[in-house]
């Protein structure tokens, strides 16, 4: 019951890891974001974007947590591959709330930007701590 109980924990604190940092630098990026642009971004430019953002944010998650929560091999790379799915959904969520209460909503409140940042911060913390 003990290993089923850390097992648990080692995933939630992976999970909540990533969303934390998700949402900090979604605040971050609401906080310089004053209007629409004029021109529409090229998504692809977005998406490279926000990958260079997870790839600094995991970066520095390195340094806060410089452990891996998850010590099976086969447990990293799940989570490499389901808590970037949760973190995206989880910004969708948060743009869905942003648009109901008639707050601007950026790419990364959306599902496919914040898949891609937090797949970003997961292959970061999933490579540097695999190694």
């Amino acid at each position: 019951m003990t290993v089923f109980f850390s097992l648990i924990l080692e995933i939630l604190g992976e999970v909540i890891l990533q969303i934390a940092f998700q949402a900090l630098a979604g605040a971050g990026l609401h906080l310089f974001e004053r209007t629409p642009p004029a021109v529409p971004r090229s998504p692809w430019l977005l998406a490279f974007g926000y990958v260079c953002l997870g790839l600094a944010v995991g970066s520095v998650s390195l340094l806060f947590f410089p452990h891996p929560f998850l010590h099976s091999k086969t447990l990293r790379v799940a989570n490499l591959i389901l808590t970037p799915v949760v973190s995206g959904a989880a910004m969708a969520l948060i743009g869905m709330l942003r648009t109901r209460l008639g707050k601007p909503v950026i790419a990364i409140d959306r599902f496919s930007y914040g898949f891609v940042f937090a797949f970003a911060m997961a292959a970061v913390r999933f490579l540097v701590l695999s190694a």
